[in-house]
């Protein structure tokens, strides 16, 4: 837990430290691999809350769901088709899922 604590901390200072500009050009694939991301750690702490964690599973799941996210993304500008648009819903709603779930588990307890 320490770890995740200290890992915040850096991120944070890193994150106001460092200037944030993104080119556009790569703005959608950004999104994506967040919104990607975002859904994994949902995921994991679902996971945990249900006592059905494995790291290997997390770390695996995580850049599979980046990559996979990203090249749909590339591929759909590719086509001149917005996946990305597409790939952010889905995962928008995967993550409002995770989070009920997460919801109604804690108030259980």
């Amino acid at each position: 837990m320490i770890y995740a604590i200290i890992g915040l901390i850096f991120g944070i200072v890193g994150g106001v430290l460092t200037p944030g500009f993104i080119p556009k050009i790569y703005a959608p694939y950004f999104s994506v691999a967040l919104m990607a991301g975002l859904d994994t750690a949902f995921g994991g702490l679902r996971a945990a809350m249900e006592g059905d964690y494995d790291n290997l599973v997390f770390i695996s799941g995580f850049v599979v769901n980046i990559l996979l996210s990203v090249f749909f993304c590339y591929a759909g500008i590719k086509m001149d088709i917005d996946f990305y648009l597409i790939v952010i819903l889905v995962l928008g709603m995967r993550i409002f899922n995770n989070l009920a779930i997460i919801r109604r588990l804690y108030l259980k307890k």
